[in-house]
């Protein structure tokens, strides 16, 4: 299926490539349980978060996923999670250009290529940083596990994303 024919914008987007959301998402989107862009920090730009992407064939959209360093934090919430779930969707960890990070199902949102103002490159090679195949399966396959689950009206996340995806494909119907 072309994916491009659903979603115009500033840039085309890849499965599995990880995506910086501009300002104009939260604007248009303004749900305080989506990680916002944290752009200057001590004077410094920085990109963050950064977001995995994944689609979903059903509903012909895009989904991120974003990505934190604070292993220790988010990996004492899944120990929480396991313990009383014995099980745990919502937070997976693999390593990103050589660095643990903590993949937040939890924190997931859809999204269209128009609200997409940069790719993560790899600075050394110059080219998308993407997953290894293991990691990048076993990520997908719980987030669509999990966006399974909020359809049948489970709240996994924290951000209110059937709402948000259906104003996307409403524009992407326009």
């Amino acid at each position: 299926m072309d994916q491009s024919l659903y979603f115009k914008g500033t840039q085309s987007m890849d499965v599995g490539h990880f995506y910086f959301i501009n300002d104009q998402y939260y604007i248009d989107f303004p749900d305080p349980y989506l990680m916002k862009n944290k752009e200057t920090i001590s004077g410094v730009m920085h990109g963050r978060p950064c977001f995995f992407s994944f689609w979903d064939i059903n509903k012909k959209i895009y989904w991120v996923i974003p990505i934190s360093s604070k292993i220790s934090k988010y990996k004492k919430i899944y120990q929480n999670k396991i313990k009383k779930y014995s099980i745990c969707d919502t937070i997976v960890f693999g390593d990103v250009l050589g660095k643990q990070k903590a993949f937040l199902i939890q924190n997931m949102c859809p999204i269209t290529s128009k609200y997409v103002s940069s790719e993560y490159i790899d600075p050394k090679a110059k080219i998308p940083v993407q997953l290894n195949g293991a990691l990048e399966k076993d990520l997908i396959r719980s987030s669509r596990r999990v966006l399974a689950l909020i359809r049948k009206g489970n709240n996994l996340v924290f951000p209110n994303v059937l709402k948000i995806e259906a104003e996307l494909l409403k524009q992407a119907n326009v």
